[in-house]
């Protein structure tokens, strides 16, 4: 487990070279960070509210969140990753409301927190149970931003080869430095998910209550739209807000 533990957190560390390059990562294009600005009011209570952001990365969601009015913690394996992050809270003047700390998704800060969000985050973990029993401990709220990117259906494969072969025509680099190595992904249970059920049921499994889900429509529109034709539209995938209480 230790030599996973150490491969994940080298991948994003080299990652955190390129990683803002692409729009989404770093909800860099304006609509698209208008549309999150959306869901993450939508989900969290009002602002002023203390909000862990579990695998902040380089910082999208929570640069986004403070400038929202909440006070967040930002925490990730990657040093690298959360350097980039800080460096934009000081570029956009948000360091008053927020604060960096690298470590574990699985070993939060003690908190107490009103909410605990993620994006994207929970595939990466081994354990994902843990995590989700760790930060039932020290926040009331659960929000989680996923997608379906596991989906193997004949349509979905023949879009992710066209994808594929457009983005080399077009010289369009990948989203990431590197495929995730397949040995790493063995050892990763909610790794392509083809539906949003087995982490609902790791949510319940974990002491989470009264889950709801709801589509990110609005978040998929906009992905789409700052993308070159059509692929923006052959790389859409469903997303979709997964809240829950303790």
């Amino acid at each position: 487990m230790t030599h996973v533990h150490d491969s994940i957190r080298d991948f994003w560390d080299r990652d955190a070279r390129t990683y803002d390059a692409t729009k989404s990562h770093a909800v860099s294009d304006p609509l698209e960070a208008a549309a999150w600005r959306q869901a993450l009011s939508e989900a969290l209570p009002e602002p002023g509210a203390k909000v862990l952001d579990a695998g902040a990365g380089t910082g999208a969601l929570s640069l986004l969140a403070a400038e929202l009015g909440y006070e967040v913690t930002a925490l990730d394996l990657s040093s690298g990753m959360l350097a980039n992050a800080e460096r934009k809270a000081k570029e956009r003047g948000l360091e008053e409301r927020m604060r960096f700390v690298v470590g574990s998704a699985t070993e939060p800060p003690p908190g107490p927190f009103d909410a605990v969000i993620e994006r994207h985050l929970l595939w990466t973990i081994p354990d994902p149970v843990s995590a989700l029993r760790a930060w039932r401990e020290v926040a009331s709220r659960l929000v989680l931003f996923e997608g379906v990117w596991g989906s193997r259906d004949l349509l979905h494969r023949a879009r992710d080869l066209a994808a594929e072969a457009l983005r080399g025509l077009m010289r369009t680099p990948p989203d990431h430095h590197a495929r995730y190595p397949e040995e790493v992904l063995a050892e990763l249970p909610l790794a392509r998910l083809p539906s949003p059920v087995p982490l609902i049921e790791a949510v319940f499994e974990a002491g989470w209550t009264a889950v709801r889900i709801k589509r990110l429509r609005d978040v998929e529109w906009a992905a789409m739209l700052h993308e070159p034709r059509p692929l923006g539209w052959l790389e859409q995938r469903p997303r979709y807000a997964l809240v829950a209480g303790s």
